[in-house]
């Protein structure tokens, strides 16, 4: 349940932008990286103290801070200082129960989303915050722990593989979210899987745990949904480029991001609606092996009535019985029930009961 529903009781009282952290401290340590790059240059370096990033703010080339850990306050409120971001923007960024979102604030956009990773031990989705800050010639990205999706782009980056050299921090800031978008393909493929066998063992052998494995990966589906649905919006907002901090050549991207979000919606969609049709198949199943179980108890019943009765009446210890005095009444008796059983096996038989 605390991945559905973020506590924000610390937050309860205070006035707007006042800035709390809230959610689960996940690193010791913040840690702070630097890549700053053009087509011709690159340099990279973990930072003591962000005012080493601050000269580089004005420069033509692209800077990318990226911030681990958003326990320290403190930090983030001297980022704010430094590139003038609204207190309303620092108060979203240390909230991380936060809905994917994008605000145009003209001389930057500030974007929150969701980077997931499927945890095998504990067969789940975990989730963590990542926000974006985007501005003409820099991009600053906080995150919960140290350790993300974003390692091609970094590499793609220092050996200047295809285009990213090349262009700004617009495309920085595209590169870095489908980096993010990629990775639900990946999870999707993972719960495809689950599904497949799960749909195997519901026709082969359903057990209760099968039940319990149904939803288990449904609840998946519904945090899923949660995290995915509002990058439509995000995405088809920024990829019609009505801001100028993202450019036309950089928005054709996006909007190939945005048809990556439609797809993973949909499978999702697919996902739950098979799902649904499983839950049904397997109380559908339940329900007719039960109702054979019946079927077999009711015949066995139905077939012992009438013997039942021959023995109860020849069980009745009246004097005056003229077959209890015959040598040859307990054989014919058996053979007269014998005869009935089968007699209505066959009977059965031919309504096809059995």
């Amino acid at each position: 349940m605390p991945r559905f529903i973020k506590r924000s009781s610390r937050k309860i009282g205070l006035p707007p932008g006042t800035l709390v952290h809230v959610g689960e401290r996940k690193t010791e340590k913040v840690r702070m990286t630097l890549m700053d790059y053009d087509q011709e240059r690159f340099e990279e370096k973990e930072i003591k103290a962000i005012e080493e990033s601050f000269p580089l703010k004005d420069e033509p080339t692209v800077t990318w801070i990226n911030v681990d850990g958003l326990h320290q306050v403190d930090l983030v409120e001297k980022i704010g200082k430094q590139f003038q971001l609204h207190p309303l923007i620092l108060e979203d960024i240390l909230h991380t129960g936060q809905r994917p979102k994008m605000d145009d604030f003209d001389d930057y956009i500030f974007v929150v989303l969701k980077m997931l990773d499927y945890d095998e031990k504990e067969e789940q989705v975990k989730a963590e915050q990542v926000s974006l800050v985007l501005g003409p010639h820099f991009l600053i990205s906080f995150q919960e722990i140290k350790g993300d999706v974003f390692s091609t782009v970094r590499e793609r980056i220092r050996k200047g593989k295809g285009r990213i050299r090349k262009m700004g921090s617009d495309y920085l800031a595209y590169a870095l979210i489908d980096a993010i978008v990629d990775r639900y393909f990946i999870i999707l493929e993972i719960f495809g899987e689950k599904i497949e066998s799960l749909e195997d063992e519901l026709i082969s052998d359903p057990k209760p745990r099968t039940l319990e494995n149904i939803h288990d990966i449904k609840r998946e589906m519904i945090f899923l949904r949660k995290h995915v649905w509002p990058l439509r919006e995000l995405i088809g907002g920024m990829a019609r480029g009505e801001t100028s901090l993202i450019g036309e050549t950089t928005a054709v991207y996006l909007r190939d991001v945005y048809d990556h979000t439609i797809q993973v919606i949909d499978t999702i969609e697919s996902y739950r609606d098979v799902l649904s049709g499983m839950l049904d198949l397997y109380l559908s199943t339940i329900s007719n092996k039960m109702n054979e179980v019946m079927k077999v108890l009711t015949i066995i019943a139905t077939i012992f009535i009438p013997l039942t009765f021959i023995a109860g009446v020849y069980g009745m210890n009246f004097k005056f019985m003229p077959e209890l005095e015959w040598h040859w009444a307990y054989p014919v008796a058996m053979l007269l029930m014998l005869a009935i059983a089968i007699s209505m096996l066959f009977f059965f038989r031919r309504r096809k009961w059995l």
